[in-house]
């Protein structure tokens, strides 16, 4: 079986969120079983310099958009026993940041014919095309309206991951000849609510459609969670299902991680009591063993809960003995918040604005709890690094969260939850986490979130039965 995982970003080469870690991470999971995966991703001039000079050069070839010819330069590297295409050129690519540019649909058909377009000169004949985001919409499309029945394409299927269905690749109408060289009679495979919408394409034509947690899967299917894509989402929904994300468990592994003060295992805890003195000593806090930290590193924005953060955090704090320590970087409205509350708090609150990888890590290993009260949550990253590091979490039951995630109310489960979102649920789920701490047997609750298993073994063995159910 061939599986060409195509992405617009992938570690270790650029990575802006959680689609350049998974798809720096599910590709190798995919080899370790013997699948044949290779990715293919833009070769942006940010890389790293010596990145590029592991690259080989394999070929040039001029790509259609639209009315027009582009040059692809196809080149190859090779990384933790994964194979790469970075397709070169610089008129889309050389650009300071990887988003947000005034050409972003034409940069991204670009991407997505080339990905296509690239087959007969790769070697790599792929059973199994697997297309990730709005930025790889467009290859399902061009596939069914303009490849399939092509010599050398034949009996390619095509699968499309939506990891946050918030960006969905919605422009005017005008962009679909002159731009995106759909012709007038497939016109329809993109339009929808009167615009061009990338990813209702990859909906229409792909051959299965998934998400990156089974609940966020049930969730796009209501108007709440679908930024408007839920009336196609159902017309479609025999295509669609869930796979949990994992996490890279050789890159966050407490045993090793040299960012922290203090290795320890599920065997020997007392590193993650010094993880935890170091924390303090590096938020300005004071140094107490006897208080518990609860951790929050996130965006500042809306949808990561932080009404409800707002809402109980003054009461939380004057009336509980506890330290909050917060990194992350967003709104203005909510950095001024936590601006305020970390003035008025000095001796409890310890604050860093931006995102500092390796100051996250001592995060990780030296907080007691971790917060993430998301209103919505595709997946989620932060809640398995944290449990892979010990730190209990305590989150709202939405999406990956729900499915990763499981209340320690009676005895048996990994962190703390609360289902509705309101203020008063999350304070009361936190006060649980505080009562544990003080009044009951903590250490049991750090071995079992030790124990859990997020490792991309288990995803990556779903989503090989997903290809092969869909290559019979």
């Amino acid at each position: 079986m061939k599986v060409l995982y195509a992405a617009s970003e992938a570690l270790p080469f650029m990575a802006s969120g959680g689609l350049g870690d998974v798809a720096g991470s599910l590709p190798v999971a995919l080899r370790k079983r013997l699948i044949g995966c290779r990715v293919v991703m833009p070769l942006y001039d940010t890389i790293k310099q010596e990145l590029k000079d592991t690259m080989k050069f394999i070929t040039h070839i001029s790509v259609p958009v639209a009315w027009r010819r582009q040059y692809c330069g196809i080149f190859e590297a090779k990384y933790n026993g994964v194979i790469y295409y970075l397709l070169d050129n610089q008129y889309y690519f050389k650009r300071d940041t990887i988003y947000g540019h005034y050409d972003d649909a034409e940069r991204f058909a670009f991407f997505s014919r080339a990905v296509l377009e690239i087959i007969p000169y790769i070697d790599f004949k792929p059973d199994i095309i697997h297309c990730n985001d709005w930025q790889t919409a467009l290859t399902p499309v061009y596939y069914s309206a303009m490849y399939a029945n092509a010599p050398g394409y034949e009996n390619i299927k095509t699968i499309f991951t939506i990891h946050n269905i918030q960006y969905q690749g919605v422009y005017g109408k005008e962009i679909l000849e002159d731009v995106l060289g759909i012709p007038a009679d497939k016109a329809s495979l993109l339009e929808y609510d009167g615009c061009v919408n990338f990813a209702k394409g990859a909906i229409e034509c792909a051959d299965k459609v998934t998400t990156v947690s089974p609940s966020y899967a049930d969730e796009i299917l209501d108007p709440w969670y679908s930024h408007g894509l839920d009336s196609i989402l159902n017309e479609r929904r025999f295509k669609l299902s869930g796979i949990l994300n994992g996490i890279d468990v050789v890159g966050y592994d407490p045993e090793t991680d040299k960012n922290i003060r203090a290795n320890y295992s599920i065997n020997d805890l007392s590193g993650k009591k010094l993880d935890k003195e170091d924390l303090q000593q590096v938020m300005g806090l004071p140094v107490r063993a006897d208080v518990p930290i609860i951790a929050m590193v996130s965006r500042l924005v809306s949808h990561k809960g932080l009404d409800l953060v707002k809402a109980i955090l003054d009461e939380l704090l004057s009336t509980s003995e506890m330290q909050l320590v917060v990194l992350g970087s967003g709104d203005y409205e909510y950095e001024n918040f936590f601006r305020e509350i970390a003035a008025r708090y000095p001796d409890k609150v310890g604050l860093r604005l931006g995102f500092i990888p390796e100051l996250a890590r001592k995060i990780y290993a030296g907080a007691d709890m971790f917060l993430m009260p998301s209103k919505s949550e595709p997946c989620g990253l932060s809640q398995m690094v944290a449990l892979r590091y010990g730190t209990i979490p305590i989150v709202r039951e939405t999406g990956g969260l729900r499915d990763s995630i499981t209340d320690c109310g009676d005895g048996e489960g990994n962190g703390f939850t609360f289902k509705s979102y309101n203020a008063h649920d999350m304070l009361d789920a936190i006060r649980r986490g505080l009562t544990l701490y003080y009044n009951g047997d903590w250490d049991t609750m750090v071995t079992r979130a030790l124990d859990c298993d997020f490792s991309w073994g288990r995803s990556a063995n779903t989503y090989i039965k997903l290809y092969k159910d869909l290559l019979k």
